[in-house]
């Protein structure tokens, strides 16, 4: 196939290219030449900005493009508009976080979403989740039944550079005591190389509709001791509670990453993926991109800054409280 991928040189999209490339696809990639400008060799490289320089695409075709990047349905329109009679298909990468409510377990495609009350807004901080849903129903106006929505969870492996499933691997590498959140916590994350080949996968089938994508489950517990297992350093988990991180104002999701309170968006972790399993998704065991994950984590720079993950100074602090809450703490 003639593919087009708008972005493509970091992450999913780097992970997409390289997918492409290994089946022998034919790759454009349309980006800001901000990141590996040098990746990709082989592929044809577009250097421009999608908000106001979208005409470098003009007088081209492609059997289907993939578009990571969108955010805003005004830019995401834009980029439709162009390509609709250029293109066959057209695979929008959204996020699990469009829904209306995810405080609730086991979402379904069908879901209600999350909607702007001004359609106005392009606060993508504020309204990240009703945004992305705008996306998708902006694309699916304008391309009907040719259009592929992917709601991603936590996409985590190497060049993962959010830090928040990172941390964990780098971290437990360091030995020492760990402070972990509870236990039976529940982490739902997905590998970006088997995210990339599966949408790989649909898109040669000329797939559309709407599937979610947030891999496998496991505990918090499982995770760490997959960690474990990879690191040549002595280690102590101690498991703190959900009230004693309350009490000390511990921020979920990036101070103390994967880890959600009890009442908040724990649908997050909790997807329903049958839809995508049905349809080919396959994941490979948690020990690989723990592994992978790792080791491109120590080819960084040491002064790289950490975008989430516990302060060594913060996490002492937090396990010298522990000690003392724990033990003034009745038990039955």
């Amino acid at each position: 196939m003639n593919l087009l991928i708008l972005g493509g040189t970091r992450f999913l999209g780097k992970a997409l290219a390289e997918a492409a490339l290994d089946r022998g696809h034919t790759l454009t990639l349309f980006h800001r030449g901000q990141h590996s400008q040098d990746a990709f060799p082989e592929a044809e490289h577009i250097v421009g900005d999608r908000e106001n320089e979208l005409e470098l695409l003009q007088g081209r075709t492609w059997d289907a493009v993939i578009d990571t990047c969108g955010f805003v349905p005004r830019v995401v329109r834009a980029s439709v508009e162009l390509l609709k009679d250029r293109v066959g298909h057209y695979t929008f990468i959204s996020s699990v976080s469009v829904y209306e409510d995810l405080k609730r377990l086991q979402v379904k495609e069908d879901a209600p979403v999350a909607i702007l009350s001004d359609e106005s807004t392009e606060d993508v901080t504020q309204h990240y989740g009703a945004l992305k849903a705008l996306c998708e129903k902006t694309l699916e106006a304008a391309m009907p039944d040719r259009a592929l929505h992917i709601r991603p969870g936590l996409i985590v492996g190497p060049h993962d550079y959010s830090d928040r499933f990172t941390y964990w691997p780098h971290r437990i590498a360091q030995g020492g005591e760990v402070l972990v959140p509870p236990k039976d916590g529940r982490v739902q994350v997905i590998d970006v190389r088997d995210l990339a080949a599966w949408i790989i996968d649909l898109v040669e089938k000329q797939t559309v509709g709407t599937f979610h994508a947030s891999g496998s489950d496991y505990t918090m517990e499982q995770l760490v001791d997959v960690c474990a297992l990879l690191s040549s350093r002595p280690t102590k988990f101690t498991w703190v509670t959900e009230p004693f991180l309350r009490e000390q104002q511990v921020g979920e999701w990036i101070e103390l990453p994967l880890w959600l309170q009890s009442d908040s968006l724990i649908g997050l972790f909790a997807i329903d993926n049958t839809k995508a399993f049905a349809s080919g998704l396959m994941t490979r065991p948690l020990i690989d991109t723990v592994r992978d994950t790792l080791a491109w984590d120590r080819s960084r720079p040491p002064e790289e800054k950490r975008k989430a993950g516990l302060d060594p100074a913060r996490e002492a602090e937090l396990l010298y409280l522990w000690h003392s809450w724990d033990a003034a703490t009745p038990h039955p």
